[in-house]
C-alpha cells in the first residue's frame, strides 16, 4: 500500500512540475514579458514588438490555444467562430479598445485563428475593425 501511495505522490509531483511551470520570458527575439504586460496594446509596447512577433510566427503555428495563452497572455478579445474554430485577438497599439474593450477599434491587431481541435492554424494582421 505504501509503494502505491508513494508512486501516486511522485506522479502528482511530476505532473505539477511539468503542468505548473511558468511560461518563458522570451521566444526567439520576442520579449514575452513585455508582450504580456501590454494588455490591449494600450501602452504601445506591442507596437515595438511587432517585428519580433512576426519572426516567431512559424514557432507559434501548430501550438494549442492554451499554450498560446500561456505564452502571449490572455487574449484581448476571444471570439468563437463556425465549426468550433476560435480566434484570439491581440491589439498592437493604443486605440478605442483602451477606454472600452467592447467598442470597435481601428487599432492594428494580430488575429490568431485556431482550428476545431484547438491548434493555431493562421495568423493575420488587421488595421480595421473586426
Amino acid at each position: 500500500m505504501k509503494k502505491l501511495l508513494l508512486k501516486g505522490s511522485i506522479a502528482a509531483m511530476l505532473f505539477c512540475f511539468f503542468a505548473c511551470s511558468t511560461p518563458p520570458d522570451k521566444l526567439g527575439n520576442l520579449d514575452l514579458v513585455k508582450w504580456r504586460g501590454d494588455r490591449g496594446g494600450c501602452n504601445d509596447v506591442r507596437a515595438g514588438l511587432e517585428k519580433d512577433f512576426r519572426s516567431i510566427e512559424k514557432q507559434l503555428k501548430g501550438k494549442f490555444a492554451d499554450d498560446i495563452g500561456d505564452l502571449l497572455g490572455r487574449p484581448d478579445i476571444h471570439q468563437l467562430g463556425e465549426r468550433n474554430q476560435k480566434y484570439y485577438v491581440y491589439f498592437l497599439s493604443k486605440g478605442e479598445q483602451c477606454s472600452d474593450i467592447k467598442s470597435k477599434s481601428n487599432a492594428p491587431k494580430v488575429i490568431l485563428k485556431f482550428n476545431a481541435v484547438g491548434l493555431l492554424s493562421e495568423i493575420t494582421y488587421q488595421s480595421r475593425p473586426l
